[in-house]
């Protein structure tokens, strides 16, 4: 993971950059360098787990309740840039973001709760092989499963939404920006379902060795998605700047709050 993560950011480093030097200073630019910058902090965290001296379990433990919470904050901010983008899809509507507001909240209470709950009881062991250190599971709680159940409802919710929004007006709205955000809606919405689901089963239906496999990799899958749109997005304005010919119909760039300050 940690190879994967380092490949994609060597990628896409000159636009990250370009980003970060020329875009205006706004809150969304600081969800997008927590978004982009945790998942560093979680892979370390987990790559120090793994070659730990110490055979404590009280530090296993806080080490892992650490990386638990770099994943629920790069797994959220991830989720936050796509509600953003629904409220804006929804030309602003209040009730639409009230709705998504107290989902989201009520989602990230009971994923934190269930979380440390379970994860407080699980055993922690040595290796078996000598000469081999960190700290290891030999099983997991069962009901690890539930913050993934829980996140595959709000991604279903979000993706209704921004379904529903494109139906109501694919034959008004044809611009470039507007077909953006919903094509990038729906397919994150779509990859955080497959591996959500993908989580569910395996820590229902495998061993603890298996379980653990793609509960990290969905969480950093999910924030090069997020960021990766948000860049797109914002290079495409900045060309569209430069282009009279293109008009952005019933979306004005500078009204699109999930890019931040744009210009």
């Amino acid at each position: 993971m940690a190879t994967f993560w380092i490949y994609d950011y060597a990628c896409s480093l000159h636009q990250e950059w370009t980003f970060l030097l020329r875009s205006n200073w706004s809150k969304v630019k600081g969800l997008y360098i927590i978004t982009r910058y945790v998942p560093f902090l979680l892979l370390a965290g987990h790559l120090y787990m793994n070659f730990i001296p110490n055979e404590n379990s009280d530090k296993c433990q806080l080490w892992n309740n650490i990386c638990s919470c770099f994943s629920m904050i790069s797994v959220f901010c991830s989720e936050c840039f796509f509600v953003i983008r629904t409220y804006v899809l929804w030309n602003h509507n209040k009730i639409v973001l009230v709705i998504m507001i107290t989902t989201f909240l009520a989602v990230v209470v009971s994923s934190i709760s269930f979380a440390f709950a379970t994860t407080a009881t699980a055993p922690w062991t040595t290796s078996a092989i000598p000469g081999i250190t960190g700290c290891y599971q030999s099983s997991a709680v069962v009901q690890l499963f539930i913050p993934f159940l829980l996140l595959i409802g709000l991604e279903f919710g979000l993706m209704t939404l921004t379904l529903l929004r494109a139906i109501q007006s694919w034959r008004s709205t044809n611009g470039h920006i507007y077909a953006v955000l919903v094509k990038h809606n729906i397919f994150y919405y779509a990859c955080g379902l497959f591996f959500s689901g993908l989580n569910v089963l395996t820590l229902l239906l495998f061993h603890y060795g298996y379980q653990a496999m793609f509960q990290d990799f969905q969480f950093i899958v999910l924030a090069i998605l997020a960021t990766r749109m948000h860049l797109h997005l914002w290079h495409a304005d900045r060309h569209a700047h430069g282009s009279s010919a293109l008009v952005f119909a019933s979306i004005p760039l500078s009204n699109i709050s999930c890019a931040g300050t744009l210009t």
